[in-house]
């Protein structure tokens, strides 16, 4: 085969590929046509590399059918957009979808935590088979309230939110089990009990809720949703419904994972009112009104934007909705 002449008859088309392959908005006939020169470049690649195998050329054609592969299959590079769509439907879509496991979670864990506190108050005699006189003492006068601030509020601020995110994560990682995650919100419960009917009991109750509202509202809450995730998870492999066990995993997975990336967020939220509010000078009530109003807020956002979100998935109203993270709808 003459190459030279092989590359004359044929460059005419190589360069129109390599120009629709720049072009950043194509009609559908240009569109069309891409894939046609894309299917003839790549006869061309074969037909070159079995003849006349030379490595100039190929290496060119090689990266123009690339270039226009990537154009053809839409292929992006993440960008700002790509948050701001994340947390404007398919994060949203994903609480509210999951709403009622973890508003269940949130209900059974409250529920509980009731019963259990007023179980130790109404027997006083289990603190003091958990802890010490002396521990009791250190708790209600000075190690409750120093624990916000004995360390520097940008250090502890970190120090909360990692804390936070990797129990929150694990409680998604290990939710396919079932049980793990069942164990976690219970050990959180029963901390949170002890120390609760622990302050109540010994006449501390308004600092206990004082210093645990401001934050505890929307840090416990991420806390449900993650368990609440995690349950979903291990229910998608016990009963798939039309789907395979193992579509149902890949499903609600991605969904888990985009969930877990969003409590990032907000578990940061928690972790700098938690150093900056909690600890501050501002009076009682007002540390705590900050609280209700980041906790209202996550409520208006899961049950305004994520209910526009979800239900658009299903109208078709959101383009390409689940572009990104993908959120299955049930």
């Amino acid at each position: 085969m003459d190459l030279d002449a092989y590359v004359g008859e044929h460059s005419p088309s190589w360069q129109r590929l390599d120009t629709l392959a720049r072009t950043r908005t194509l009609t559908g006939a240009e569109a069309d046509e891409l894939i046609d020169l894309y299917q003839r470049v790549a006869t061309h690649l074969s037909v070159i590399r079995s003849a006349t195998p030379d490595a100039e050329l190929v290496g060119y054609l090689s990266a123009l059918l690339a270039r226009a592969r990537s154009r053809a299959a839409g292929s992006r590079s993440a960008s700002w957009s790509d948050l701001g769509t994340f947390f404007a439907r398919s994060f949203p879509a994903a609480l509210y979808r999951m709403r009622w496991w973890w508003i269940g979670v949130m209900v059974a864990c409250t529920v509980a935590a009731v019963v259990m506190t007023w179980w130790m108050l109404e027997h006083p005699r289990i603190e003091s088979s958990l802890v010490s006189p002396g521990q009791i003492e250190e708790l209600v006068n000075n190690d409750f309230e120093n624990y916000y601030s004995e360390y520097a509020a940008q250090s502890f601020a970190f120090r909360v939110w990692t804390n936070n995110f990797w129990l929150a994560a694990t409680c998604i990682a290990l939710g396919v089990f079932g049980l793990p995650v069942v164990y976690m919100l219970y050990l959180n419960v029963v901390n949170l009990v002890v120390v609760a009917a622990i302050m109540i009991n010994h006449g501390r109750g308004d600092l206990f809720f004082g210093l645990i509202t401001p934050h505890g509202l929307l840090e416990l809450t991420c806390l449900f949703v993650a368990g609440g995730v995690g349950l979903r998870l291990f229910w998608a492999w016990v009963s798939p419904g039309d789907r395979t066990r193992v579509q149902a995993l890949g499903e609600e997975g991605r969904a888990a994972i985009g969930v877990s990336l969003g409590l990032v967020v907000l578990l940061l939220i928690c972790g700098i009112i938690e150093a900056f509010v909690t600890p501050s000078g501002l009076p009682t009530w007002a540390r705590i009104g900050v609280g209700v109003v980041v906790w209202a807020g996550f409520w208006v956002y899961v049950f305004t934007v994520g209910r526009w979100a979800h239900d658009a998935s299903h109208t078709g109203d959101v383009e390409e909705f689940e572009r990104g993270y993908s959120v299955p709808v049930a």
